[in-house]
């Protein structure tokens, strides 16, 4: 089982990573349609401006729920830099668990808001705002693994990794 989480991990990684380039090329594709039908035919339309924000809203959660590693997310390293694999294991559990229990908190929460919001639907291209912000379930759904998976390879000894300057990058 070991073995082909280890393979399907990557893969699926990989497959997380193309539905976010196909989201950046329908962000484009309709960009461009906007710039053309306002200035060319000056016809402005809507349709593109909401295609745009819809893409973006999903490319966002998408991206911070499955591809999005642990190692880029955003810390404190002056401090967690600093300290040694212990603490950095205690530091690790408390913002684990702490995540954990207000994304669990908030789930049942969540889920309610966007299954009410099926009566609404956007202006120009009538998405249900459920269709539009299930994603977001999602998000918190994934977010919890991700956080349960962490604590438990912290508690069964797995301390994370320390920050390592000469590695650091812009994200770019």
């Amino acid at each position: 089982m070991a073995q082909f989480i280890e393979k399907a991990g990557p893969w699926l990684r990989r497959r997380a990573e193309n539905v976010i380039a196909g989201l950046f090329a329908v962000m484009f594709a309709a960009f461009l349609i906007q710039i053309v039908f306002r200035y060319v035919f000056n016809f402005p339309i809507g349709w593109t401006s909401e295609l745009t924000i819809v893409c973006w809203i999903w490319l966002v959660l998408w991206g911070a729920a499955f591809v999005v590693t642990e190692r880029d997310e955003i810390r404190f390293d002056l401090i967690y830099a600093a300290v040694g694999d212990r603490t950095r294991r205690i530091m690790a559990i408390v913002t684990g668990v702490s995540l954990i229990g207000l994304y669990l908190i908030s789930l049942p929460a969540v889920v309610d808001y966007v299954t009410f919001m099926k009566v609404e639907k956007t202006a120009y291209m009538k998405i249900r705002f459920d269709h539009l912000y299930s994603i977001y379930v999602v998000f918190v759904v994934a977010v919890l693994a991700r956080y349960i998976w962490l604590v438990v390879a912290v508690l069964r000894g797995k301390a994370p990794a320390a920050f390592d300057p000469t590695q650091a990058s812009s994200g770019v």
